[in-house]
């Protein structure tokens, strides 16, 4: 982009709005476009380049007001009075800060009559030594810093893809970084302090929501970069560096501030859910009460000073590539190009030379999502910006839970998928199941079974808990699933009213056999008391006779004895 440089007479700060009275900012018809240049200071950047735009320059030169390694130009922190944010997402127009020593040339040029016309070229604004890459990003953990933090976010996310491609395939090597400070050994023992620093005021970050009565404090932030600083340490160790990206970006989605999960508990499940030594993280995080230095933590501190062409870095966050910080807007396509940029000539990797990329994140470690590898169920979706982990919709069948950990059928047809993801066996022929198809979700043992449903069912001993076939006349034996009991003396066993009983009554029904005892017991009952009575009236007829045989004759004695014994 090329244009001719204007000084302003009035305004040389450029704070307020430019007077075209004054200076006259819009481009004539067939010249260059016109570059204004203001001094720094005074009040902000963005402010500075609001009111250029509004003026008609096509692009504004802030030269530096004292000698020292440029800087990045920020925008103003969320909420600060000083500022308006509503103009700062309208600032169409590129901006650079300058050298203090450029600064006055142009000056002196300008004063002198000359026309200094000036190209901006972004194309060679970085170094390309090779064919490989280095570049770091200096970043935070700290997600309740407003605009910044949530474009910061987004940028992590939409970048991670193509930073995984380029690191996996060996064009590049990203290193993280984490800026902290140090508590003033005259407020050590303050409570500021003691909230916002660990290692007794080693390292601190300011408090996330610049409120030390509610919130996470500093020392929160600080213990979360210095585990997001040992994964990348563990994981590069592994010789997968670009976890990193997983990690971070997960970290956000699962463990935020606002809603409360922003604890080492939520940091584990998320390393967990990568693959990385979770005791190699501990030891590298090591005592973070203890009066001494933290090798991470310090190492980080150094690497903040300055070296070579790159200034310190002070602003959060910053991009340094090639060891040349980056100074331009925070998006993959920016950042893409000042990638392909900083590589040797005729090196640049494929990517560099097409629009857009793709890389399937699902591939590798099933991109930390749930998986149930026997049914070959995921819950990682590819997508263009990456992955993301959401429970599947298979056969109909509706799939709920986070998605990172846990997913679950549910719906009348979801024991037709996997069985539910409940437990099922199989054994000497038998087959049991814990889903149950009129319910919606859950497993249950079935009976003759005991454990949780998911992932196993014990099968119940009966016998041994004595919980049936307990009769005296009953003898248990224990089977998968069931148990089987038979009765001694030719007796036949009642499942229901586990007990044992008679052939005639085995047939019966359990509420038969008592009626059908108490008619055996009528029956026997009336047949003693019919039997008892014949013998009483047979008995008693005896005897009558006897005693009338003695009086009188009977009819089976003959008339002429009788005759003879009245003769006499």
């Amino acid at each position: 982009m090329i244009g001719t440089v204007v000084f302003p007479r009035y305004n040389q700060n450029g704070c307020a709005k430019f007077n075209d009275a004054d200076t006259s900012l819009s481009s004539k018809p067939g010249s260059f476009p016109t570059f204004v240049l203001v001094d720094r200071g005074d009040c902000y950047f963005t402010l500075k380049a609001w009111n250029a735009q509004i003026g008609g320059a096509a692009a504004i030169l802030v030269a530096d007001d004292r000698v020292e390694p440029l800087i990045t130009m920020d925008t103003p922190e969320e909420g600060n009075g000083a500022t308006n944010d509503d103009y700062i997402e309208k600032i169409t127009i590129p901006s650079a800060l300058i050298s203090k020593s450029l600064g006055d040339n142009i000056k002196s040029a300008l004063k002198s009559g000359a026309m200094v016309n000036v190209n901006l070229d972004w194309r060679e604004a970085l170094p390309h030594p090779d064919e490989r890459v280095e570049y770091e990003l200096w970043t935070s953990s700290n997600d309740e810093c407003g605009p910044k933090c949530e474009s910061e976010i987004n940028f992590l996310m939409g970048f991670k893809g193509a930073a995984q491609l380029l690191e996996q395939k060996g064009f590049t090597r990203f290193t993280p970084h984490y800026i902290t400070w140090y508590c003033p050994e005259a407020f050590i023992l303050s409570q500021q302090c003691k909230s916002q620093c660990i290692n007794n005021g080693r390292y601190c970050a300011p408090d996330p929501e610049q409120d030390f009565s509610r919130g996470y404090d500093g020392k929160d932030v600080v213990i979360q970069n210095l585990r997001q600083a040992c994964f990348f340490k563990v994981a590069n160790e592994s010789g997968k560096p670009w976890k990193w990206w997983d990690y971070v970006t997960d970290f956000a989605i699962r463990c935020p501030m606002r809603g409360k999960r922003y604890t080492a508990e939520c940091s584990d499940q998320v390393a967990k859910s990568l693959g990385v030594d979770m005791n190699k993280i501990k030891d590298c995080i090591g005592d973070l009460h203890a009066d001494v230095e933290n090798p991470i933590l310090k190492a980080e501190q150094d690497a903040q000073i300055g070296q070579g062409s790159r200034g310190d870095v002070t602003i959060l966050p910053t991009l340094v590539i090639n060891n040349r910080q980056y100074r331009g807007m925070l998006s993959k396509a920016a950042v893409l190009k000042a990638l392909c940029a900083s590589f040797q000539e005729t090196t640049e990797p494929s990517i560099c030379l097409t629009p857009d990329m793709e890389t399937n994140e699902c591939l590798a470690n099933n991109g930390g999502c749930w998986k149930d590898k026997a049914a070959n169920i995921t819950a990682c979706r590819d997508t263009f910006r990456g992955r993301v982990c959401e429970c599947p919709i298979v056969q109909n069948v509706k799939f709920v839970g986070d998605g990172y950990t846990h997913c679950e059928a549910s719906g009348p047809l979801r024991c037709a998928v996997n069985n539910g993801g409940c437990w099922q066996g199989s054994q000497n022929g038998r087959s049991y199941s814990a889903c149950i198809d009129d319910h919606t979700k859950g497993c249950k043992c079935p009976p003759g079974f005991k454990g949780d449903g998911f992932h196993s069912c014990e099968d119940v001993d009966e016998c041994k808990e004595k919980l049936a076939c307990q009769c005296p006349e009953c003898d248990c034996k224990n089977t998968w699933g069931s148990y089987e009991c038979k009765c001694s003396n030719g007796l036949f066993y009642v499942r229901e009213s586990d007990m044992c009983i008679g052939k005639y009554s085995a047939s019966v029904s359990s509420g038969g056999f008592v009626w059908m005892l108490i008619l055996i017991l009528g029956i026997g009952g009336a047949g003693g008391y019919a039997f008892y009575k014949y013998r009483i009236q047979r008995y008693m007829d005896y005897e009558i006779r006897a005693i009338m045989a003695q009086y009188m004759p009977l009819d089976n004695q003959p008339e002429n004895s009788n005759q003879v014994q009245h003769a006499v």
